[in-house]
């Protein structure tokens, strides 16, 4: 809004010229996604808990999660209105893929609110049905992996982490593949969402991360010397991101540990997908298994767990899943289990930003 309404007249004034550069905005949709969850954050908290909306424990998990009950969920409103009014201040919403992932954060947005709608006040024990809500996240999925693949400045070939003359086109076939990702990383998130701060710190190190890569894909010299897939409206993709990761620093002042607040199916379901979006939109899709190492492996552990229950008769491969209970269950301490996460995620930042100079 402000990039619309103030750039036309740095001609006159030549100051606003600085609204031009992506670097700017960035940082000021970093900062006000920040503030406005920050100074917004104990009014939503002091809300949640006059309505009753507390986070309900399932009494076969860690015991020592039974303090957390009643706790305000659905804190995930307050990320959502903090990217949205954000990004609608700092973003271009004359660009096509800045209006896509507005509608991925509305459509998923609206799964994650309704499902913890129908637990939290309607008293509906487990929200949506499983399958109910997978469905929709794909219906949802193919619509905006359509609306990527319809833009003009985007092409349906994959880029291979480390190995830049490799990269083949799935044609129609994009589309399919591009909802597998924004589903599968916005249930990843998802299940990752079970401790103080877990899921919200590496997200944030994954939105900053693909801040990085939205800004050389966007940049045609800088594409170029790194060999990267130039794609003209990807830079504006660096105001999201640093409206995500500014978000998610103001959510975690009040999700540390002990947490305040909860963002509950309301925050990890449409985080998890704009995230997805975003892999999707930058062109690299296949190193978001990297980049979100953290969120694959608990999902591969739910998956692993139950696939395995099921073919033994009743046998585990792990203590509980997702992962994160089965390091409580062996004894770590919460907060132990929530900062190594955090370490493996930033390694393998550090590691997925190395694939620019190593191809």
């Amino acid at each position: 809004m402000l990039y619309e309404f103030l750039y036309p007249f740095h001609i006159d004034y030549t100051f606003l010229n600085i609204f031009r550069y992506i670097t700017f905005r960035t940082i000021y949709a970093g900062l006000t996604a920040f503030l406005i969850c920050f100074l917004f954050g104990p009014f939503v908290i002091k809300k949640l808990s006059q309505m009753q909306i507390g986070q309900i424990i399932q009494t076969d998990g860690p015991q020592s999660h039974m303090g957390k009950q009643g706790t305000p969920t659905m804190g995930g409103i307050l990320i959502l209105f903090s990217i949205f009014t954000t990004t609608v201040i700092w973003g271009n919403l004359t660009n096509h893929y800045v209006n896509i992932l507005l509608l991925t954060l509305i459509l998923f947005g609206l799964i994650g609110f309704i499902d913890d709608y129908l637990m939290q006040v309607k008293k509906r024990n487990m929200g949506f049905t499983a399958k109910g809500k997978f469905l929709i996240q794909i219906i949802f999925g193919f619509i905006i992996s359509y609306l990527i693949y319809l833009c003009p400045d985007f092409d349906s070939s994959l880029t291979i982490p480390f190995l830049k003359d490799i990269s083949p086109d799935l044609g129609i076939w994009y589309i399919p593949f591009a909802c597998l990702v924004i589903v599968g990383t916005s249930n990843a998130v998802n299940l990752t969402d079970g401790l103080d701060g877990l899921a919200i710190g590496p997200y944030i190190v994954a939105s900053v991360t693909y801040m990085f890569f939205a800004y050389v894909a966007g940049h045609i010299q800088i594409a170029d010397y790194l060999h990267v897939r130039h794609i003209a409206s990807a830079g504006e993709i660096a105001v999201i991101c640093g409206t995500l990761a500014g978000a998610g620093l103001g959510f975690l002042w009040f999700n540390a540990h002990p947490a305040q607040i909860f963002m509950g199916d309301s925050g990890s379901i449409p985080l998890g997908g704009i995230l997805g979006t975003i892999a999707i939109i930058t062109k690299q899709e296949i190193l978001l298994l990297i980049v979100g190492g953290i969120f694959v492996i608990e999902a591969l552990s739910v998956i692993i767990q139950v696939g395995y229950f099921k073919l033994t008769h009743g046998k585990r491969v792990f203590r509980m899943a997702p992962l994160h209970h089965h390091f409580e269950l062996k004894g770590w301490h919460e907060s132990k289990v929530i900062v190594r996460f955090w370490i493996v995620s930033i390694t393998l930042a550090l590691l997925s930003l190395s694939t620019l100079k190593i191809r």
